[in-house]
């Protein structure tokens, strides 16, 4: 019986995909569930199994095509089997080799499982990070940048030779730029500051994270506390949570916050949905995770789709201050930087204390000054006096 191999249904935010790569040619062997295409999308990776276990019997699709929703991409002979290619004693020891090395391979995200095979590294030989012993695209470049094993000479460029590689913009890369492009060509940015003491909040952390990460199995970290002042700060100026559709303006009643993670293939922005109604330990819980499968290439679309409000931590790079961007159609950006400890007056005292600047990029034509400046005083209100959080102050 032959068998569809189709593209999975897209989110109406993405009109198409990219076949990034097979991994199955004709005439082999599949196994349902079994991953036989790499598809990029302009957000993630997406893998595309077998329905069925048999014998592909036909490739419809090429890498490098173009696919939309429901295209059939090739034919599966179900429950035929390939014919022999390899004599018994050939084929014994392809199985005797094989198992580890297909485990491994079969335990790992498009993004890892392109790089090993460019630089034709066995996905065996690498150390696994990942859940369930996952191979994640840290490991491999972490496993192709460590020093050789056996003192083989290496050919480095003659003195003075030049060299340079081209390579095509990825389709995540490529609409990024189109967005950020967008949001500066359509919105009228602004971005105000100030400062944050996080004398408490550094207080709270060190006197109850051994207790928190025992009773909830999850660190305490700054995202929880940020993300909480960030809603109760949206509470208090509903413009700041709205987003621009065509003419009109949508003030959002529910609060989608989106975490701005950095991974590999680029820039992504996981939402957690109506994160109003989270403790600070399923907040930290989500952020982690969706951070975790982002960088492994696991996340879905639907994830990373939405959100009314965005957080971006430059700090955890080093930065120390900066301007984001806005993640449009939403009107606003809260830029999170390192902390770094600096003199400050405390009741006519010099006094060194945990600092961090805090950056609100928002589009003027919905949101005011004084809103923008307001709404970062109230963030650094409840962040230097935590206990506002839990009174809705």
């Amino acid at each position: 019986m032959s068998v569809e191999v189709k593209v999975p249904q897209l989110p109406e935010s993405v009109a198409d995909a990219l076949l990034a790569k097979w991994h199955k040619k004709a005439g082999d062997s599949v196994t349902r569930d079994e991953n036989l295409i790499d598809l990029e999308t302009d957000k993630v990776m997406l893998e595309v199994p077998a329905p069925a276990t048999g014998v592909l019997k036909e490739i419809k699709m090429q890498n490098g095509a173009t696919v939309t929703s429901g295209q059939i991409l090739a034919i599966i002979e179900a429950g035929a089997t390939a014919a022999a290619s390899a004599t018994p004693a050939a084929a014994a020891t392809k199985t005797d080799s094989a198992p580890a090395a297909k485990s491994a391979a079969d335990k790992s995200g498009p993004a890892a499982r392109n790089l090993m095979e460019a630089n034709k590294v066995n996905p065996a030989d690498v150390p696994a990070s990942g859940k369930d012993g996952r191979v994640t695209k840290g490991d491999v470049i972490q496993h192709l940048t460590q020093p050789a094993k056996q003192a083989t000479p290496v050919s480095l460029p003659a003195a003075g030779v030049r060299t340079e590689q081209r390579v095509a913009m990825t389709r995540l890369r490529t609409r990024i730029a189109e967005r950020l492009i967008q949001a500066q060509a359509t919105a009228a940015m602004l971005t105000t500051f100030n400062e944050v003491d996080l004398t408490a909040v550094n207080d709270i952390r060190a006197r109850y994270k051994d207790k928190f990460e025992k009773t909830h199995g999850v660190k305490l970290g700054f995202s929880s506390f940020f993300i909480k002042a960030a809603i109760e700060a949206l509470r208090k100026f509903p413009a700041v949570n709205a987003s621009i559709d065509g003419n009109d303006i949508v003030y959002h009643e529910y609060y989608d916050m989106g975490v701005a993670v950095s991974t590999d293939r680029g820039l992504m922005v996981p939402v957690i949905r109506n994160a109003e109604n989270l403790s600070f330990a399923e907040l930290e819980s989500a952020v982690g995770g969706y951070a975790k499968r982002a960088r492994e290439g696991t996340i879905s679309l639907e994830e990373l789709t939405g959100g009314t409000f965005t957080i971006t931590n430059g700090g955890v790079f080093g930065s120390l201050l900066s301007t984001p961007i806005l993640n449009m159609p939403q009107v606003a950006i809260l830029g999170m930087h390192k902390i770094q400890e600096r003199p400050v007056v405390v009741d006519g005292q010099i006094v060194i204390r945990p600092m961090m600047y805090l950056a609100l990029t928002y589009d003027h034509r919905i949101v005011d000054g004084r809103d923008s400046v307001q709404f970062l005083v109230a963030i650094k209100e409840a962040l230097e006096d935590p206990a506002r959080l839990l009174l809705r102050l």
